[in-house]
């Protein structure tokens, strides 16, 4: 794309004349920040009323591509803790630098890393799993106070502590023991949560202190009766607690003194009583209906030649199980409420297999479709037959045939009460606002870049979440496992979440799957692919962020990355209030998208998602309304501000309240004036220089 000539663009040349100079300010040669993982033109796409937009600020790259080398993430102060699953650790990240976060430090303990949270004053959890996934893990402290981060202790969990979290007042720890299958299926440990209790000061609590919920009282002839609609499925390997065996706890949240754990397999969410470390009960989620208006998705990924590659489509007769992974909860108006990241997941452990795509029914031992089914004649490969659904749900009472269809996950992410009712769901605005901002790599894999390769599976996949509160409003931050990016939406009316905007650093010309074997140098390849597969979001806000404006610090399993995220708050005045052609309302232009973050210095097009395209009430069953985000495609502004330009400026120009100063004419003139001494320079540098030549 073309730049107009500005006052930042000017000021860009002649910084890179003085690199190609040498030439010393103060004392030190001026040298260019280097942004790993950073793209260079990242995808945005905004309303045309945002009131944030995000962009790029800096990048911690361990090199490995699709190992799990960066998860779940922690921050303490300037300090980010990252989880390793690929070398079974936690990386410290020193981020006082967020353009150029560096590793300090690795925090090890028996068995691999799954989670990481800091309390307040440091007292630092690690959830371990250990080296047979099946038997007890563990849970570590560490003193985040400590530059090398040492283990004060540990005690003994469940099987395949997965996720730990903090009460809010720090005196609990919280853990999801999950309790997978062995991969042979050959034993199937019961999954829990564990319930700790912290000491008052940075310390490792003892044995004694740990407490587990588990689901022993829903079992036959328990004291509590399993709701109808909690899943409950597969083989049985061990005679006793089959219902305990079969729930898997996934991700934890809090409200009040309730525990909120999802059950991602079961379809459910496990409400535990903190203070008396029970279960009280499960709530069932029901299913998402496809055939709503609002409610559609793309099934296909072979779509009929000349058909549009985008074919998001309501089904009679489809439905999508929720299925959460990530879960959090913020108050509005007095009243608690649960966000789901409605991901999807099956089971494949050893020859059992939970999932099968629509035009393999009728074989191979599954049932056909019922003969009275809407679904029957949309069976081809150009409708549902690609799609996979969910082998044991939507089945006549006899089990003859499917009746209805059940999908895997829910392409959304839904608003919950506190008991399970249904407040909003995002519908299918992910992949219309996908579909708008990356047309040619919609619904996209993350190890490689495709067209439409998850459109048969879970779509974009939202597995990240996290709430933050920017300025006085509070938003939900989604990330999309396949396709990549985050977007956030506007949570101030909780029955109508509203689109803001979306980010997404990642270079989709770069197929990192399909090129890396034959890369001369695979980790710069996998660099310029940006960031791949987020995993884990942490939203800081702008009192404990570096940059002195809300961040998000994102885990890239993919990628290997861990990058730092700003969240410009454009109600306050966004950044610096400047834009290339100096008008300073351009970040809140209502006829303009979000561009990329000024802090980078690259340049993006955002194209608009519609203002209409916000989560529908689930009052009438319906999601985000039907033109959703493909109501507009206006380009977006474009952001060429160079880096230090927002309140993370290095220079030290700030003002009496430490903002950062405007850029002015005079500044431009320095610039000019320096650039026109390194030219004399080189001027009378090059006449000396053939002037000896000529004498000898």
């Amino acid at each position: 794309m073309t730049n107009p000539l500005t006052a930042k663009t000017l000021t860009a040349q002649a910084a890179a004349l003085l690199l190609a100079t040498g030439f010393a300010v103060g004392g030190s040669v001026a040298t260019a920040p280097a942004h790993a993982a950073d793209v260079p033109e990242p995808i945005t796409s905004s309303a045309s009323d945002a009131q944030i937009e995000m962009g790029f600020l800096g990048s911690h790259e361990t090199g490995q591509f699709d190992e799990a080398a960066a998860e779940i993430t922690a921050v303490y102060g300037d300090t980010v803790f990252t989880v390793n699953a690929q070398a079974a650790t936690v990386d410290v990240l020193d981020a006082s630098d967020p353009e150029n976060p560096k590793k300090i430090s690795e925090i090890t303990g028996t068995g691999v890393a799954n989670s990481v949270a800091i309390r307040e004053d440091g007292l630092g959890v690690i959830a371990l799993e250990d080296e047979d996934k099946t038997r007890p893990g563990t849970v570590m402290f560490f003193d985040a106070n400590d530059p090398e981060a040492q283990p004060l202790g540990q005690v003994a969990v469940g099987s395949l502590p997965d996720m730990v979290t903090l009460t809010p007042d720090g005196t609990h720890a919280l853990v999801a023991n999950e309790g997978e299958p062995a991969d042979d299926f050959s034993t199937d440990p019961e999954g829990s949560v564990a319930v700790i209790d912290l000491p008052a000061e940075v310390a490792a609590p003892s044995a004694s202190d740990v407490h587990t919920a588990d689901f022993h009282e829903f079992e036959d002839g328990g004291a509590k009766t399993l709701p109808e609609g909690v899943r409950i499925f597969g083989p049985t390997p061990e005679a006793d607690l089959p219902i305990s065996r079969n729930l898997e706890p996934e991700y934890i949240t809090v409200a009040g003194d309730k525990a909120y754990a999802t059950l991602q397999e079961a379809n459910a969410i496990a409400v535990v009583d903190i203070g008396s470390a029970q279960v009280e009960t499960i709530l069932p989620l029901g299913l998402k209906d496809h055939g709503q208006a609002g409610n559609g998705l793309d099934a296909s990924d072979r779509d009929p030649e000349d058909a549009p590659t985008v074919n998001i489509t309501e089904y009679e007769g489809l439905k999508g199980a929720y299925m959460p992974d990530t879960i959090s909860t913020f108050s509005a108006g007095g009243t608690d409420y649960l966000v789901t990241a409605n991901e999807g997941d099956s089971r494949e452990w050893g020859d059992f297999v939970d999932g099968a795509r629509v035009k393999d029914l009728g074989d191979d031992g599954l049932a056909p479709v019922c003969e009275n089914s809407p679904l029957k004649d949309k069976l081809g490969d150009e409708d549902l037959g690609r799609l996979t659904i969910i082998t044991d749900m939507g089945l006549s009472e006899d089990g003859g045939c499917y009746e209805e269809l059940v999908a895997f996950g829910a392409r959304s992410f839904s608003v919950w009460t506190t008991d399970g009712t249904l407040v909003a769901d995002s519908g299918d605005e992910f992949e219309r606002l996908t579909a708008e901002a990356v047309p040619e790599f919609f619904n996209s894999n993350h190890s490689e870049s495709n067209l439409e390769g998850r459109s048969d599976d879970k779509g974009p996949e939202p597995e990240a979440l996290t709430i933050g509160e920017v300025g006085e409003t509070t938003y939900a931050f989604v990330g999309f496992e396949r396709i990549g990016g985050i977007a956030a939406f506007d949570l101030t009316d909780p029955s109508a979440p509203k689109f803001a905007t979306y980010f997404n650093n990642r270079d989709f010309s770069v197929s990192v799957e399909d090129e890396i074997d034959d890369a001369p140098d695979p980790a710069a390849l996998l660099s310029s692919a940006g960031d791949l597969g987020p995993e884990g979001i942490t939203f800081l806000s702008a009192d404990e962020s570096p940059t002195g404006e809300a961040a998000l610090v994102v885990g890239n399993e993919v990628s290997g990355t861990t990058s730092l995220y700003s969240v410009a708050d454009l109600a306050d005045g966004g950044d610096d209030g400047e834009d290339s052609s100096g008008d300073e309302n351009a970040g809140a232009d209502e006829d303009t998208g979000a561009g990329a973050d000024a802090a980078v210095g690259s340049d993006a097009d955002g194209a608009e998602a519609g203002e209409d395209g916000g989560a529908g009430s689930a009052a009438d069953g319906s999601g985000a309304e039907d033109d959703g985000a493909a109501d507009g495609a206006g380009s977006g502004s474009e952001s060429d501000a160079e880096t230090g330009d927002d309140g993370d400026r290095t220079d030290g120009s700030t003002d009496a309240d430490g903002s950062p100063l405007p850029r002015t004419g005079a500044d431009l003139g320095q610039y000019l004036i320096l650039g026109g001494i390194a030219l004399g320079l080189i001027a009378i540098g090059m006449s000396a220089f053939l002037l000896t030549r000529r004498r000898g």
